[in-house]
């Protein structure tokens, strides 16, 4: 089982679904959406398979693939998962097809291709898994700028106001910062050998000069800074969210942006242990002020989707601080902030899709009171919003917590600060929620029938799934960090830094 090519195959199959989805005729938008939902659930039953295949307590990199490509390069055509690419895959697999359902009804066939838009989103599929599977730097660059290429398309011929304002500004960001990524993956490629195999150039790494390991570092941080985004690179995040389709913005908050965070725990921190932590003080910095300045805008929001994109942007603060507190501890809360944030973020961008396509519109003062009228869908919107601020009971509270500790023992002044931001979480989700779903029942609701219709059952299948992994992972987290713990043990190995001994207090002094 263990020798079965996974990630070969996982990153192909929704290409080639794309391409059979993408060649039906326009008239057989059902058939597309059919063939495309069913695709996609092929590709998470191979990931689950994969998921029982890896063992946790064997290599660190498991599923390796290598195929030759372009040799006067030494480039190739190599896959390899450890547990945080293994979690960051299963998501991909799980996001995938619940967007799929929650798309069914969101393309209008009169105007636009129906097979087209769920081509994109199995291309989109096929780039994400590629990009968390590539153990060639080469190829993670690759696939990071071809991952471009779909979203830009769903935002910019699919989205709502301002779509191709947001899609182009999108892209230029992205592509701005990969050009700073491709002078670095070139400039590594000089110094590493002539080579772009990751475990080659990590063996090669301790031999780099500081000054260049330091350019080499910032060349790669800024591309993942950009695509997180982290503060100041944030700004693409609330109009690109704003104005894709929600299903699509899910995929975008849910999956994308992580690559950004997954950049610099594979490349950034491995191969520039010094630079990694030359920099680490900027980089806390940076991600107190992005979970402050984030959290304080999103207050502001009257726009659903973009009060739902400021949200991330605070999030990704707090998995910045994680990843450069160096502690295992806030390592694990990272990487599994990343999961969790997927799947809560990704449920709310669902829920708040399924108002918007109702009422028709993303205003908050549009709505008021809407509860009333669909109080099932309402109780889903509030517990999105309970799971997003990370309340007790739900997945995201463990990975906040363990960020939060494992930077406590390391960099108090960063935790306390960040500690705030819970406080103004709960600000900006209960007063959207307030705003709403609750209240007075805003009499234009009830010259909308959309308004009279509460959760559908294929709404319901669409976000059951999340909802019980929210409560499943808040209260038995287990399974996923005996994953990613000997991922991140390794990587802190990797940057030379260890866990500050425990402390104990005795007769009022503290003892070691």
């Amino acid at each position: 089982m263990k020798d079965f090519p996974f990630l070969s195959i996982l990153t192909l199959l929704p290409l080639v679904g794309a391409a059979v989805v993408a060649f039906l005729p326009r008239r057989n938008g059902g058939l597309a959406k059919i063939v495309a939902l069913v695709w996609s659930l092929v590709v998470l039953a191979l990931s689950i398979g994969m998921w029982v295949a890896f063992q946790v307590d064997g290599d660190r990199f498991q599923f390796r693939e290598s195929y030759q490509w372009i040799p006067t390069w030494d480039a190739r055509f190599t896959f390899a998962a450890d547990g945080i690419a293994l979690v960051m895959l299963v998501l991909i697999a799980v996001l995938v097809p619940l967007v799929i359902l929650a798309s069914w009804h969101d393309v209008d066939e009169s105007q636009r291709s129906v097979p087209t838009y769920f081509a994109l989103l199995l291309a989109l599929e096929c780039t994400m898994i590629g990009v968390f599977a590539a153990a060639d730097v080469f190829l993670f660059y690759v696939f990071f700028e071809v991952m471009l290429v779909p979203m830009y398309f769903i935002i910019g011929s699919y989205g709502g106001q301002r779509r191709q304002y947001a899609a182009v500004k999108f892209f230029l960001y992205s592509l701005v910062g990969g050009l700073f990524m491709l002078a670095a993956v070139v400039g590594l490629w000089v110094v590493g050998g002539h080579t772009f195999d990751w475990a080659t150039l990590k063996g090669a790494s301790a031999a780099f000069e500081t000054n260049t390991a330091r350019w080499l570092f910032l060349g790669f941080f800024i591309a993942f800074a950009v695509k997180a985004p982290f503060f100041p690179f944030h700004t693409w995040l609330p109009d690109a969210g704003g104005a894709a389709p929600a299903p699509a913005a899910a995929l975008l908050v849910g999956v994308l942006d992580k690559v950004g965070t997954f950049g610099i725990l594979r490349y950034c921190l491995p191969l520039f242990p010094e630079a990694a932590r030359w920099f680490a003080p900027a980089a806390l910095v940076l991600g107190v002020i992005g979970i402050i300045y984030a959290a304080l805008l999103a207050v502001g929001q009257n726009d659903l989707k973009r009060l739902v994109s400021y949200t991330s942007i605070a999030h990704f603060g707090f998995i910045g601080i994680g990843i450069f507190a160096f502690t295992t501890q806030a390592g694990t809360g990272s990487v599994l902030y990343m999961v969790n944030h997927g799947l809560a973020t990704g449920l709310l961008f669902l829920v708040v899709g399924m108002f918007v396509a109702r009422r028709g519109s993303a205003l908050v003062s549009d709505f008021g009171g809407a509860g009333k009228l669909v109080p099932v869908l309402a109780g889903v919107l509030f517990f999105a919003g309970l799971a997003s601020l990370a309340l007790p009971g739900t997945a995201p509270f463990i990975s906040e917590f363990l960020v939060l500790i494992g930077t406590f023992t390391t960099h108090k002044v960063y935790a306390v600060i960040a500690t705030a931001g819970i406080i103004l979480a709960a600000a900006y989700v209960l007063w959207m929620v307030q705003r709403t779903t609750q209240g007075t029942l805003n009499p234009a609701l009830e010259e909308v029938p959309e308004m009279r219709r509460d959760i559908t059952w294929r709404e319901k299948v669409v976000v059951a799934p999340l909802v019980l992994l929210l409560l499943l992972l808040g209260f038995y987290p287990k399974p996923v960090t005996d994953v990613i713990n000997p991922a991140v043990e390794a990587t802190m190995l990797d940057v030379g830094t260890t866990d500050p001994a425990p402390t104990a207090v005795a007769n009022g002094k503290v003892a070691p």
